[in-house]
């Protein structure tokens, strides 16, 4: 249980209300939530904010790519991991997207005034390798046009047209073992 208590100062409600979140290394939102869960009991239906399931999603994932991989994995087991992998960099570079949104709106609507909002940014994953399909997903085309650029140019130029379309600005490379690289 807590308490937040706004003594007549100076300072805002709201500005009352980010001090004590900082103080218990939270957000404001999720102090909100526990008041009213606090007051109102559970309720059903609710649900807990963003940030926190973002967390705890992050912690889990962390956790799972730094498990120690067993020398008996089978190749399903890797190829289920690749593709955990990619699904997880889709998520992160749609979540920056997301925020980038947010963030429009927030300057739009606060009509000038400075506002100061929580931006999550994830850790940065490393690309793994992609077969053609999931890279031509990633790019935005189609597989008959991945395999025709990459037949039709060189390899810099390659790099070059894949890094043009790539939401991360990311180059890629054929390699000699089928699949597809990222060039940083």
């Amino acid at each position: 249980m807590f308490q937040l208590v706004c003594e007549p100062t100076s300072q805002s409600p709201a500005k009352a209300l980010r001090i004590a979140a900082r103080e218990r290394n939270t957000t404001a939102t999720d102090l909100v939530v526990q008041g009213l869960h606090h007051i109102l009991g559970q309720v059903e239906g609710t649900v807990r904010s963003v940030e926190s399931r973002l967390h705890e999603l992050e912690t889990q994932l962390t956790t799972i790519a730094n498990r120690p991989v067993e020398s008996g994995t089978d190749d399903g087991s890797k190829q289920r991991l690749l593709q955990l992998e990619q699904k997880t960099e889709a998520i992160s570079q749609r979540l920056a997207q997301l925020e980038g949104a947010l963030a429009i709106l927030s300057k739009r609507s606060s009509g000038g005034s400075r506002r100061q909002s929580y931006n999550y940014h994830p850790p940065q994953l490393e690309l793994q390798a992609y077969k053609g399909e999931n890279l031509a997903k990633r790019l935005g085309v189609s597989l008959a046009t991945l395999e025709q650029e990459l037949k039709n140019q060189n390899s810099k130029d390659f790099e070059n047209w894949c890094r043009s379309r790539d939401p991360g600005s990311v180059g890629w490379r054929y390699g000699s073992d089928g699949l597809f690289h990222p060039i940083k």
